[in-house]
């Protein structure tokens, strides 16, 4: 029985999250049917992190088991074609049975889109969250410093949330803009339950001047979710790489197809 990795790329605008559920259209079962039909048996897939609904991804990572022999490419092209156009096999290599998507990843990273302009965009529709009022980028930056680091992530966390602790330790927060275009970098061990909606849903409001830059460490600090800002939209969020131990092999970032849709979006 071999183990196969692979890199998955998809638009979540029009399913319900990636895990598979009854009557309900999601990533997970559309990933599976098209390697089952390439594998000629039933494959079940594990990821490296379950997006909810709507959520998008630029690297998401699975493995699966399979007893036949079928190249990388044989599961990449024969995948994708049985898969919609807004799911995408990048890549697939075979890996050490141990290797698993999920307990093996290192970090995570999300990257938030913020499109900061008075007209919406038909193009980035479903793909970002339209902000009409300005934004101080200055001022979410300084907000963001407060919760960089190992904290008690309890204000940031969904009622829904089943982890057993709220204790994360967030890598990487940078919030930067290029023109009209705002994008917040999130990288963390593990993330809670809608947690990085709930954080860029904090930095928004201080860039709209609803709230001083503090308010972080104060949410934070109070460890309550009833404390916190508005969670902000799915659209704009984004699985946007996970790291692994060099030992595996796996490329360091699924976009090495050099994945860009056009100058409008920061990729």
């Amino acid at each position: 029985m071999a183990r196969i990795a692979a890199g998955v790329e998809y638009d979540g605008g029009s399913y319900h999250g990636w895990q598979s559920q009854q009557q309900a259209a999601s990533i997970q079962q559309h990933v599976e049917q098209a390697l089952g039909r390439v594998a000629d048996h039933p494959v079940q897939v594990i990821c490296a992190g379950r997006t909810d609904a709507g959520v998008h991804a630029r690297t998401q990572i699975i493995h699966f088991d399979s007893d036949v022999a079928r190249s990388g490419n044989a599961w990449v092209l024969g995948g994708n074609s049985h898969l919609p156009v807004d799911i995408s096999l990048q890549w697939a290599r075979p890996v050490p049975a141990h290797f698993h998507a999920r307990y093996s990843a290192l970090r995570r990273s999300y990257r938030y889109l913020i499109l900061n302009r008075k007209v919406r965009s038909a193009l980035a529709a479903g793909r970002a969250c339209c902000v009409h009022r300005p934004l101080d980028v200055a001022a979410m930056q300084a907000a963001a410093v407060f919760l960089h680091g190992e904290h008690d992530f309890s204000a940031f966390r969904s009622s829904e949330c089943q982890a057993h602790s709220p204790v994360r330790r967030l890598d990487r927060i940078e919030v930067q803009r290029r023109g009209d275009w705002l994008w917040v970098d999130v990288t963390a061990n593990a993330f809670l339950h809608h947690m990085v909606r709930n954080i860029v849903g904090l930095l928004l409001a201080v860039g709209r001047g609803d709230a001083p830059p503090t308010r972080a460490r104060e949410q934070l600090e109070s460890r309550q979710r009833s404390s916190g800002e508005a969670t902000a939209p799915a659209m704009g969020l984004y699985l946007w790489q996970v790291d692994y131990a060099p030992e595996f092999g796996l490329p360091m970032d699924s976009a090495i197809i050099g994945a860009h849709i056009g100058s409008w979006i920061p990729y």
